[in-house]
């Protein structure tokens, strides 16, 4: 992987591929860039992809104290490498964090965000601060498999789904990025979309989520992720609003590419929109 520095210093590593428009990718919560892989090959057909692993993940480093502002500054110094405006692509927290990124003025044409976990209700807003206050003992005490697995019944995972990633082959790794899931946590603040930031993004914004359930999020109800991206999109001067028939929260790589490929080249009016 490529290595740029960031402005505290901090090795950002990152993958690029293709040509043409700048697009960097933005991971959600325990992701060292790998989830994006598939999607930053796709769009490579057509665009220049920048597929980075967030501070503290993979084979970037990480400087502490934390600070949201840092991711900010890890994304800009990702422009600063393009040497061009770039649009972004941000899944689950990282769209908060791409949205943050638009929000704070960095150099950036567009933004798409997909499946954004803000909280829609007071009932859902008083369980995340519980969950923070919860995640914070954890980490503090070590106990990072314990963290995970917190992260998971917030999500929504079944019991199922918790004891067979515990005992899986990926777990290890999901232990290694748990002290990232406190970065997650400060890209989303409160819990509540920031209205009066998102309303600072002038620029063309696609508020996306999946049509289908998703068995592994059962907990979560239905409407969870279409009623945070409803908020999204009224907050916003330019959103566009898709739902992606048939997709889940990790969405198909080929047929989310053509979504993202013709919002990016596309300038028409913006308008709610269904596939």
């Amino acid at each position: 992987m490529d290595v740029v520095r960031s402005k505290d210093g901090t090795r950002i590593a990152y993958e690029r591929r293709g040509s043409g428009p700048v697009v960097i990718l933005v991971g959600g919560g325990l992701d060292d860039g790998s989830e994006n892989e598939p999607l930053a090959a796709e769009l490579a057909r057509h665009f220049t992809t920048y597929n980075y692993a967030r501070r503290g993940r993979g084979e970037s480093g990480d400087t502490a104290p934390y600070a949201l502002q840092r991711e900010i500054e890890d994304i800009d110094a990702l422009i600063g490498e393009a040497g061009r405006s770039s649009r972004l692509f941000g899944a689950s927290s990282g769209g908060a964090l791409a949205l943050e990124a638009a929000a704070s003025g960095l150099a950036v044409d567009s933004v798409a965000v997909y499946e954004v976990p803000y909280m829609a209700d007071d009932a859902m807003v008083r369980h995340w601060a519980e969950y923070v206050d919860q995640l914070t003992v954890l980490l503090a005490d070590g106990r990072h498999a314990d963290a995970v697995e917190l992260f998971m019944r917030l999500a929504g995972s079944s019991e199922e789904d918790v004891s067979g990633a515990r005992s899986s082959s990926f777990w290890p790794g999901l232990e290694v990025l748990a002290p990232t899931l406190a970065y997650d946590a400060a890209c989303l603040g409160d819990g509540q979309p920031p209205v009066g930031r998102l309303a600072r993004i002038t620029q063309p914004v696609l508020v996306a989520t999946g049509g289908g359930p998703d068995p592994h999020l059962e907990g979560l109800r239905p409407s969870f992720f279409d009623e945070a991206a409803d908020t999204i999109a009224a907050a916003l001067p330019n959103a566009e609003r898709r739902t992606i028939d048939g997709e889940t929260h990790v969405a198909d790589p080929q047929s989310f590419a053509a979504v993202l490929e013709h919002f990016f080249t596309s300038s028409g009016d913006f308008r709610q929109v269904s596939l």
